[in-house]
C-alpha cells in the first residue's frame, strides 16, 4: 500500500470526477500575483549595501525589514483571514494587490529608514492576506486530480520572482538606485490588480457548517497533520532564511564575488529553483515523500558545501545551484501536501496557519542571522542552515516510518 508523509483527507464519496478545463489563464494571473509579491518581499536582500548607505543604517538593519514584513505577517494573517473569510474572494485580492503596490511605492519614496518600517509593515498586513487568499483560491477552481499541478503553476510565481524578479531588481537598484527597484515593482502590482479585477474567475466564500442548537463541535480530523506540515514548514524556512536574507554580503566575501556579478548568482540559485519546480509539478507529483527527502537532503549537503568553499568561485556557484534546485522543489511539495490534506472546511485556515508558519520562517531566519552576524560572524549562516534543514528532514521522516507502521499494523 502506498503511503503518503502526511495523512491525506479522504476523497468523499459523493463528489464526481470533476471534469472542469484547466484554468491557465486564472493560475497564470495568481502565479503573476505571487511573482509580485514576493520579488517585493525579498528585494532588499539584494540591495542591502546600497539601502543601508544611503538609508544611514547597519546591513542588519536592512536584512531585519524581511523579518518586519514576515513577522507582520505572523501577527496577522491568520486574523485578518477570520475577519474576512465571509468576504468575496476576488475583490479581497485585488484589493491587497493595491495596498502592496501603495506600501512598495512608499518604500521608494520614503526619506528615512523609520517610513521605510512603516511601509514595511503595511505591505506585511496586505501580504499575509495574499498567501492566505491565493493557495484556497488555486485549489478552488481546479479538480482535486490537478491540484498539484496548479499549486506549481501558482508557486511558480514565486520561483521566478527568485529568478528574475530579485535579480532583475537588484540589477535595477545597482544602475539606478534602489529606489526606482520598489516603484517598478509597485507599478507590477498595481497592474496586476487591474489584471485580476478583469480576468480572474470568481469563486464562492467559505462554505461554513450550521449545527443544532448545543450540539458539540466536532472536531476536523485534518487540524494535526496540517500543524505538522506548518511547524516542519517554519523550522526549514528559519534556517534557509538565517543564511538566504543575507547572502549577497556572503557572496561579497568570504566567497569573493565581484559585486557586479551579485544578480548573475542570484540568478543561478533562481534558475536552479525553477528547475526543481519542475521536478515537482512532473517526477514527483505523485512522489511528495521521496520528492521531500530528497529536497532537504540536496539543501542540507549544496548549503553545507558552500559553507566550505569560500574563496573558489566555481565551487560555490555550483554548490549555489544544487541549493536552488533542491530548495525549489520543498515548498510546494509542503503547499501541496498541506491543501490535499485539509478537509474543504479548514482549507482557508489552513493557509493561513501555513501562511503564518512560512513567515515565522523568514521573520525567524532573518532575525536570527542578524543577531548571529555580530556575535559568531557571516561564515555560521549557512550552518544553521544546514543543521536546522536536517530538522526538518528528520520530521519527514519520522513521520514517514511511523505511517508505514500503521499501515503494516492495519494490514
Amino acid at each position: 500500500m502506498t503511503t503518503s508523509p502526511i495523512p491525506v483527507a479522504p476523497r468523499s464519496a459523493s463528489s464526481p470526477t470533476d471534469h472542469r478545463p484547466f484554468p491557465w489563464l486564472g493560475l497564470t494571473l495568481l502565479s503573476a500575483g505571487v511573482f509580485l509579491a514576493v520579488t517585493s518581499e525579498i528585494t532588499p536582500t539584494g540591495l542591502l549595501p546600497e539601502m543601508s548607505t544611503e538609508l544611514s543604517v547597519t546591513e542588519g538593519q536592512i536584512g531585519l525589514l524581511v523579518s518586519i514584513f514576515a513577522f507582520t505577517v505572523v501577527l496577522t494573517s491568520a486574523p485578518l483571514t477570520a475577519l474576512t473569510v465571509r468576504l468575496p474572494r476576488k475583490p479581497m485580492i485585488v484589493a491587497v494587490l493595491v495596498v502592496l503596490g501603495l506600501a512598495n511605492l512608499a518604500t521608494g519614496l520614503a526619506p528615512s529608514y523609520a517610513l521605510v518600517v512603516v511601509a514595511r509593515i503595511v505591505g506585511g498586513l496586505a501580504h499575509g492576506l495574499f498567501w492566505s487568499f491565493v493557495p484556497a483560491y488555486a485549489a478552488r477552481i481546479v479538480s482535486r486530480e490537478n491540484l498539484s499541478r496548479a499549486v506549481s503553476l501558482t508557486l511558480a510565481g514565486g520561483t521566478l520572482a527568485l529568478v528574475l524578479g530579485v535579480p532583475l531588481a537588484t540589477a535595477l537598484g545597482h544602475a539606478v538606485g534602489w529606489r526606482w527597484a520598489f516603484v517598478a515593482i509597485a507599478a507590477g502590482l498595481i497592474l496586476g490588480a487591474v489584471a485580476v479585477l478583469l480576468w480572474l474567475v470568481p469563486v464562492a466564500r467559505e462554505v461554513h457548517e450550521k449545527r443544532d442548537a448545543g450540539a458539540p463541535k466536532r472536531r476536523d480530523a485534518t487540524v494535526v497533520p496540517v500543524l505538522v506540515i506548518c511547524v516542519t514548514v517554519a523550522i526549514i524556512m528559519i534556517g534557509n532564511y538565517a543564511f538566504y536574507t543575507y547572502v549577497t554580503p556572503y557572496l561579497l566575501d568570504p566567497i569573493g564575488v565581484p559585486s557586479e556579478y551579485i544578480s548573475i548568482a542570484l540568478f543561478v540559485y533562481g534558475g536552479a529553483g525553477a528547475i526543481g519546480l519542475v521536478l515537482t509539478g512532473t517526477v514527483f507529483a505523485r512522489r511528495t515523500r521521496l520528492g521531500l527527502v530528497i529536497g532537504l537532503a540536496g539543501v542540507a549537503a549544496s548549503v553545507c558545501a558552500l559553507a566550505f568553499t569560500a574563496g573558489g568561485f566555481w565551487g560555490s556557484m555550483a554548490a549555489l545551484a544544487v541549493w536552488g534546485l533542491s530548495f525549489g522543489m520543498v515548498p510546494p511539495l509542503l503547499q501541496t501536501r498541506m491543501l490535499q490534506t485539509a478537509s474543504d472546511r479548514f482549507r482557508d485556515t489552513g493557509s493561513a496557519i501555513y501562511t503564518t508558519a512560512f513567515n515565522i520562517g523568514i521573520s525567524g531566519g532573518a532575525f536570527l542571522g542578524a543577531m548571529l552576524l555580530p556575535l559568531l560572524g557571516i561564515q555560521s549562516l549557512p550552518l544553521v542552515n544546514v543543521a536546522l534543514t536536517v530538522v526538518g528532514l528528520v520530521i519527514v521522516l519520522a513521520v514517514v516510518l511511523q505511517g508505514r507502521r500503521r499501515d503494516r499494523a492495519m494490514s
